[in-house]
Formats: structure tokens, C-alpha cells, sequence
């Protein structure tokens, strides 16, 4: 999770992309315990691989190590000092790289069950896209084991999309390949790769499955963001969640379920919903909102909203609809 998450700019601006809430819970947050539960298994560790501590700083860590807590595993934290690529970041956790292990990128939500296979040396989690040629894909041999990873294919080789997640049995294999990378300086689009280091374990004859996801929603940018939010709020209401704050306060309010609305938010003659997420302490006054994602401490007054997204702190009056305003903006 070191990236700035430049493509979700304003809101990644002061906020570090993978702790932007969405239905509520910060996206590493529910990435990370979504795993642990389809796992199954106890979690001894959790390895975080940060960015600058200007912006990865200290509350970013403590609100880290609180969530490795939940899980009953220590924290570790690294830093990937310069973004040299996916295989430079892992390498960053060095000292985190041994027995078996998930990698996963930090942007991405996911609904599914996990069945290992335990013969396997490594799962590479895929699902199923239109256009394959937008994405890195897997190709398989008759035995239905990945033989290739090809990125952004022209022709088709499979439909089936690498989404970021991986297992292997012992990454430690994966840390011998990706220091050989390194150390020979094998660079593909300017960087270092973990498919260089995946490549180099196939050569050496180490077997690659499929794992398949239900659902893979992304949080690359605004758009796909407010449709995850969307998404993630349908199926914690089909899972029974109480999404509501018992301490929300509503004078001449309707909420359209399903919504998320957090503590100590206040709606006044406002309909809420369907599909809204609302941060802690947030008011909201003669307005409607729909199809949104609205975070903490924010006012929000005559206003129609839909698809829009705002940040923490936000003062916003006025008549406007597909919206994307960052942290402590003000717009009367």
C-alpha cells in the first residue's frame, strides 16, 4: 500500500488511498479481514509495506497495527522508500518473507471462498472479465495450471483477470526469485515486477493454480469507488449487518436502505439512500443523497446528490449532482 493513489485524487490527497472508508470501514481494513475469514486459518503476521511516513505517518501505523490486533497476529511495518514496482515493494518486507503467505494489493475488495489447494506451490486469485485485453491474464495448460502471465494480451489468451491477491506455500521461494531480479536488474515498464519473480518459478517447475473470486471490486478512482461502495453495501445487508448508528438523529428524515450512516450523524429534513455510505458526525440538511460516499465531520446543506463522492471536513451549500469534493473544501 505505498502508492499515493494519484487516479483517486482530491480524496487520496490527505488521506492515504487505502484507508479511505468505504461502507464504513477503510479499504485495507476490510480487505485484510475479509481474507483472514475466507482463509480460515490463524494469521501469526501482518506485514504492511508503506510509502513516505510524511504521509504514511503515525496515526497510519497505529490504525495498522490496531487492525493486525483484531486479527490476533502481530504488525510489521516496512517502507518502500521509492515506488520501484510491485516486486521492489514486496522485497521492501524482506525479513516478513518466509513459510506461507497471502500478498495482496491494497486497492482492491473482494467477496469469496478460499479453498487452497495444498498441492499447489502458489494460488493466483482471477476472475472472469470482458475484456480481458484491459488486464494482465493468466493462461493454462490442459491440467488447468497457469503456465504464463500475460499482460494486457492483444490476442486472447484467457478471460480470466490476475486481480492482485496471492498465496504461496512458502514465499520464500518467491523472495529467492525477486532478489535475483533485483540483483540482475530485470526491469519490465520501468520497474520491478512480481511476475518476474513468478516467471522465474514456473521456469523452475513450481506449480501455479487459479483461485476465483465471486466478486472483485475495485477502488482505483472515483467512479469505480462510489460503484464498490454501492456493491459492498448490497452484500452487508444481504449478510444481516446493522449498518445504522443507533445514535443517529433524524428530524423529518427517510433512509432508503441500503446505508451505511455512522455515529452521531444528524438528518434533517433529508432523504438518505439507497446505496449511501455517511461518515461519523456528519449533518445533512434539505437534501437528498443517493448513490454516494460522504466521510466524517462533513455538512452537507440543499443539496441533490448522486454518484457523488466527498471527504472529511467538507462544507458544502449548493445545487449541484455528480460531485467529487477532497478533505476540508468549502463550497457555499
Amino acid at each position: 500500500m505505498a502508492g499515493r493513489g494519484s487516479r483517486l485524487r482530491p480524496h487520496s490527497l490527505t488521506v492515504p488511498k487505502p484507508l479511505i472508508p468505504v461502507a464504513g470501514k477503510p479499504i485495507v481494513h476490510r480487505l485484510v479481514s475479509d481474507i483472514a475469514k475466507v482463509l480460515g486459518e490463524p494469521i501469526e503476521e501482518v506485514a504492511f509495506i508503506l510509502g513516505d511516513p510524511a504521509f504514511f505517518g503515525d496515526d497510519v501505523v497505529t490504525s495498522l497495527q490496531d487492525l493486525a490486533k483484531e486479527l490476533g497476529a502481530k504488525a510489521s511495518i516496512y517502507r518502500q522508500d521509492e515506488p520501484l514496482g510491485t516486486g521492489h515493494a514486496i522485497m521492501s518486507a524482506k525479513p516478513s518473507l518466509s513459510g506461507p503467505a497471502v500478498i495482496a494489493y491494497a486497492d482492491t475488495l473482494i467477496r469469496a471462498e478460499f479453498n487452497l489447494d495444498k498441492d499447489a506451490d502458489s494460488v493466483i486469485w482471477v476472475k472472469q472479465v470482458e475484456r480481458p485485453e484491459a488486464f494482465g491474464v493468466v493462461k493454462l495448460n490442459n491440467a488447468q495450471e497457469i503456465v504464463e502471465l500475460v499482460e494486457k494480451p492483444q490476442e486472447f489468451i484467457s478471460d480470466l483477470a490476475v486481480i492482485g491477491i496471492y498465496y504461496f506455500k512458502d514465499v520464500g521461494v518467491l523472495k529467492e526469485e525477486l532478489q535475483y531480479v533485483l540483483d540482475n536488474n530485470v526491469i519490465n515498464g520501468g520497474e520491478y515486477q512480481i511476475n518476474d519473480g513468478i516467471k522465474r518459478m514456473m521456469a523452475n517447475g513450481k506449480k501455479f493454480v487459479t483461485g476465483q473470486v465471486e466478486e472483485w471490486m475495485d477502488c482505483g478512482n472515483k467512479a469505480v469507488t462510489v460503484e464498490t461502495n454501492q456493491r459492498m453495501l448490497g452484500f452487508l445487508q444481504h449478510d444481516g449487518e446493522n449498518l445504522i448508528a443507533e445514535s443517529v438523529i433524524q428530524e423529518n428524515a427517510n433512509i432508503i436502505e441500503p446505508c451505511f450512516i455512522g455515529e452521531n450523524v444528524v438528518l434533517r429534513n433529508a432523504t438518505i439512500g439507497p446505496f449511501v455510505s455517511i461518515g461519523n458526525d456528519t449533518h445533512i440538511e434539505n437534501s437528498t443523497v443517493k448513490n454516494s460516499l460522504i466521510q466524517s465531520k462533513t455538512t452537507i446543506k440543499n443539496a441533490n446528490l448522486d454518484n457523488a463522492m466527498i471527504g472529511n471536513h467538507v462544507h458544502y451549500d449548493g445545487n449541484f449532482e455528480r460531485i467529487s469534493i477532497g478533505d476540508y473544501s468549502v463550497l457555499e
